[in-house]
């Protein structure tokens, strides 16, 4: 297999890019659930999840200035919940002058909470899991074998149609076109229908070269090490301490 790469990755050699790949969406998913689990409100508990992912980035060598722009894509739920507090029932409370729901204010905060912690944990696999590493680690999760040759190749060729979307707008541009503006929406979306029959036609292609290069329909494993049993249990605490987090919370709650 190519030495590829997504544009999440980060090379390094922290204990977490050495931890395998399975246990890594394993623990990432104990994580996420335990944390969508705690009441939403109480915030001790979401200031332990935070400083312990924290502490999780500086251990895998992943900057803030890395982290903190990919956190935007949770943008759209965030203006979500900014709405939630002025849109829900009663009871209210008045804050800064503003009357609003109470139980739109802790809707707001868990989905704010709750998704920003989320999206972290996905960031720090992505970051600390190469594309190599995928198809051993979900084999070895007993991941059905379709499954996993379609996160491996929308991971390899998001790239490649992205690339190909930012050519034809340029394509578009130096022919005097602008697709910032309103009048330009048909011709924006005569646009997707094109990239879509584009990457389809690619998709084609890639799949007859496969078939013909002897694919059987599971990606192989390609010799990656699934870790020593110290780094299998060292792995786990970061999801044993959220699950106790998420514990201790409903107990004192």
């Amino acid at each position: 297999m190519p030495s590829v790469s997504h544009r999440l990755y980060l090379p390094g050699n922290s204990p977490v890019h050495r931890t395998p790949a399975e246990v890594k969406i394993a623990c990432a998913t104990v994580t996420v659930f335990a944390v969508v689990a705690t009441p939403r409100e109480m915030f001790w508990p979401f200031a332990a999840y935070a400083a312990g992912l924290i502490a999780l980035w500086r251990v895998a060598q992943i900057p803030p200035r890395w982290i903190a722009p990919r956190l935007l894509i949770e943008l759209p739920f965030v203006v979500l919940a900014i709405l939630l507090p002025f849109a829900a029932g009663e009871p209210r409370t008045t804050l800064l002058g503003l009357s609003l729901s109470t139980t739109g204010l802790y809707a707001a905060w868990g989905i704010i909470a709750k998704g920003t912690i989320g999206v972290g944990i996905s960031l720090t696999v992505a970051a600390t899991t190469s594309v190599r590493e995928l198809p051993a680690g979900l084999s070895r999760l007993r991941v059905p074998g379709m499954i996993i040759t379609i996160v491996v190749l929308m991971l390899r060729y998001v790239d490649v149609i992205a690339d190909e979307a930012a050519r034809m707008r340029l394509a578009r541009v130096s022919r005097g076109d602008d697709p910032r503006t309103i009048r330009q929406i048909g011709a924006t979306a005569r646009g997707v229908g094109s990239l879509f029959l584009r990457s389809y036609e690619r998709g084609e292609r890639v799949h007859l070269a496969m078939l013909s290069r002897g694919f059987t329909g599971t990606m192989t494993d390609f010799g990656t090490p699934p870790g020593t049993r110290g780094q299998r249990l060292l792995a786990c605490v970061p999801a044993l301490a959220a699950v106790c987090v998420c514990v201790g919370a409903w107990v004192v709650r």
